[in-house]
């Protein structure tokens, strides 16, 4: 691919080894886990970097994550790619219903039903993604995730479906 505009763009990130923080999630509770992430007591998974997802807030049953769009994040129509939304919403989601599990319980995505609204650029502000859990049983949760731009308007909407599984604590990191 030929480049054409001037002066290029570039990028570069750095992140820590993910297998710590994933060694703790057997022995540590969701949010005690997520917590410690936010305080910077655990480092932020690698994902959290490649995005630039930029502030996050845990509590019980529901998390934001924050994210300024940035050209990187554009797709060839020169808007925000859908991977890029779709990840916002599946990672508030997610971790939504990780605040809710207790030591020795893991979660798996099983699906994740994205409806898109609204373009976004980097005019579009600070989005701000929030997660919560709609219900949690032994095996499953169900959770939504709303995803709004800085005039709080709606931008995208998801449901995500979680497994939840025993984590042993002899499990190999």
């Amino acid at each position: 691919m030929t480049q054409t505009q001037e002066p290029a763009r570039s990028r570069t990130f750095t992140w820590s080894d993910p297998a710590v923080n994933a060694a703790q999630v057997g022995r540590r509770g969701g949010l005690d886990l997520l917590r410690a992430m936010i305080a910077g007591e655990l480092a932020a998974p690698p994902v959290m970097h490649l995005i630039d997802m930029a502030r996050m807030e845990a509590n019980e049953g529901r998390v934001t994550v924050d994210l300024v769009p940035q050209e990187f994040h554009y797709n060839p129509l020169g808007t925000v790619h859908g991977g890029v939304i779709s990840t916002l919403l599946d990672t508030a989601a997610g971790c939504a219903v990780h605040t809710t599990l207790p030591a020795g319980v893991g979660y798996t995505s099983l699906d994740l039903n994205v409806k898109f609204l609204r373009p976004v650029t980097v005019a579009s502000g600070v989005l701000r993604c929030e997660g919560t859990v709609l219900q949690r049983g032994r095996r499953t949760a169900l959770a939504e995730a709303r995803l709004t731009d800085a005039s709080s308007r709606l931008i995208a909407h998801a449901t995500s479906s979680c497994l939840l599984f025993p984590v042993p604590l002899d499990a190999p990191a």
